[in-house]
């Protein structure tokens, strides 16, 4: 049997390949995080527009995993705790593997180091 984390829900598919909000606006980030309550994939706190923590802010949802390859931890908004791995969430566990961080291609100034937070 499989111990049910509050917060998480490991059936849920992730959002897609980027940051839900960046790909509507047409802008890039740094790395990818997954909601593990929703799926949705946003960018991280050194991306220029922070919609991770956003997506926690506006819903509650205390878990986010690295949707970046070869990570598997955790971060809890709520206790601010990291975690080394966890509950294996629905596949993809990344975005692809021939996506550039930072990214998308194609999107990243050639001066995105001055945007980082």
């Amino acid at each position: 049997m499989t111990e049910q984390i509050e917060g998480i829900d490991t059936g849920v598919p992730p959002s897609g390949s980027g940051c839900v909000e960046c790909d509507a606006a047409g802008g890039w980030w740094v790395h990818l995080r997954r909601c593990a309550q929703c799926g949705h994939i946003g960018c991280c706190d050194m991306s220029p527009n922070q919609h991770g923590t956003k997506h926690f802010e506006s819903t509650g949802h205390p878990f986010i995993q690295s949707f970046e390859p070869g990570e598997d931890w955790y971060y809890n908004f709520e206790n601010k705790q990291m975690y080394e791995g966890g509950p294996e969430l629905a596949p993809p566990h990344a975005h692809p593997v021939d996506q550039p961080v930072p990214g998308p291609r194609g999107r990243v100034p050639a001066d995105w180091q001055q945007h980082l937070h």
